[in-house]
């Protein structure tokens, strides 16, 4: 396991102080790795989850050749460029079993009537789809120059083949995959089992819901907001509350954590000028590196590892979600955000998802970015990232278009809940104009 100054020293141009969003990523895949327990999961139970293990194809999908459409089956080497060609129809091909008619055979000048998904009978290659013939009695009549030799079929193991892999591990069971593992008759599936994520919010000023206001407190969004994008995440959270500003339920609340969980994050008591008993407590108990980002919103971040040792004499935390002891002896990743209820998205968007995806065992590629044309001026200073919520539209050309959501101040929150999107403006960026193509991380399933 290495530690942050090694880490730090494979990486070109580090400096905690003025760290690019891209040196961001390059850490963070450095610091954390994935989980290695395995659990066995019903299909109903998957869903979100990360493969363990490549599911291999037990037989060919679709087990035999078949038709594609309902229409009548024909052996294709009859069609004709210039004449049009009539058959016999000999009986109907239904779904669900191979056509017994005739002892199997259809002979040249004959067809057999078929259903989309039935089995192809034997010497057959070619579906005509029957809207586009002419049915008299049991004859029908195919027009010249509709049909080419083998079209409207399904080839067996067009799909899978035996032996292959149907889904790879690392791969999030989506439900498509879900219903792919279902047509391969598979009851469970192995996974990864979810990553266990503590959460707290600190300072003194932070109110917890149901509590009376009072004047110079704000009440507790970030716990709120955290927890939603974990829970979409599929992780297990571990809901520890607000901890005051005081050296021994820090202790405490970090000290818990780190027991029972793979990672931890916390938002307040990380920024200049704040507090120093949070970073204390996570230098105290851990191997922690204090960051100043070139981005906005968001620059103040803690990273690093908690480990799990706990006092004897340290407080027991109330009000606090358990979960086993996950006796963990390299302890739990730390992620300390800032306070601002915008930094903290913006910031678990950025690099906290990435990282708890790659702990989770997922292989899963970046979110991708979609260009949208700016409906709007925006000042940008090159040097940093910027991220602008953004509503992303339809234009009446069809091309995406984006415009803000207004203040873009890290604390407005407001301007988070319109948003569908965030206008990402790169590190070395500059003003856009009205017009301009710009990046746009989506939200959609995300937060």
């Amino acid at each position: 396991m290495k530690t942050l100054d090694q880490i730090a020293a494979e990486l070109q141009g580090y400096d905690p102080q003025a760290l690019s969003a891209d040196q961001v990523l390059a850490f963070l895949s450095k610091l954390v790795t994935p989980v290695q327990d395995v659990i066995e999961l019903p299909l109903f139970e998957a869903l979100g989850r990360v493969l363990a293990e490549d599911v291999v194809s037990p037989f060919d999908v679709p087990p035999h050749d078949n038709s594609a459409m309902d229409g009548y089956a024909l052996a294709g080497q009859q069609l004709t460029e210039n004449a049009a060609l009539e058959l016999q129809v000999v009986g109907t091909a239904l779904a669900g079993k191979a056509w017994q008619g005739n002892d199997g055979r259809v002979l040249p000048g004959q067809c057999v009537k078929i259903m989309t998904g039935a089995i192809m009978p034997q010497g057959l290659d070619t579906v005509v789809p029957q809207e586009f013939v002419a049915v008299q009695g049991d004859v029908i009549t195919i027009p010249p120059k509709l049909l080419k030799p083998g079209d409207n079929r399904r080839l067996r193991g067009e799909d899978l083949m035996q032996g292959k892999p149907a889904l790879q591990k690392g791969e999030l069971l989506t439900p498509a995959r879900l219903g792919l593992a279902a047509s391969l008759g598979l009851k469970t599936l192995k996974t990864w089992r979810p990553l266990r994520v503590a959460y707290f919010s600190t300072g003194d000023e932070i109110l917890s819901l149901g509590e009376a206001p009072r004047e110079g407190a704000v009440y507790d969004s970030n716990r709120y907001t955290v927890f939603g994008m974990l829970t979409r995440l599929g992780c297990q959270v571990i809901d520890m509350g607000v901890v005051r500003d005081d050296p021994a339920l820090l202790e405490a609340a970090f000290s818990q954590a780190a027991t029972q969980a793979d990672a931890i994050i916390t938002s307040g008591g990380v920024s200049v000028g704040e507090a120093d008993f949070t970073k204390t407590m996570m230098k105290k108990l851990g191997d922690v590196a204090f960051w100043r980002i070139a981005m906005r919103p968001g620059r103040p971040m803690a990273v690093g590892r908690i480990l799990a040792v706990k006092s004897a004499s340290s407080p027991v935390l109330t009000g606090a979600s358990s979960y086993e002891n996950n006796s963990n002896p390299n302890g739990a990743i730390l992620f300390g955000l800032p306070g601002n209820p915008v930094a903290v998205m913006v910031t678990f968007l950025a690099f906290v998802r990435p990282a708890l995806l790659q702990m989770m065992g997922a292989s899963a590629a970046p979110a991708p970015l979609l260009k949208a044309r700016s409906l709007e001026t925006i000042r940008k200073k090159p040097g940093r990232t910027e991220y602008q919520r953004g509503w992303v539209s339809t234009a009446p050309d069809g091309s995406l278009q984006v415009k803000t959501t207004g203040s873009q101040g890290s604390g407005v929150l407001r301007s988070m809940a319109e948003a569908n999107g965030l206008m990402v403006l790169h590190h070395a960026q500059g003003n856009v104009a009205i017009g301009d193509e710009v990046d746009v991380l989506m939200f959609d399933g995300v937060i």
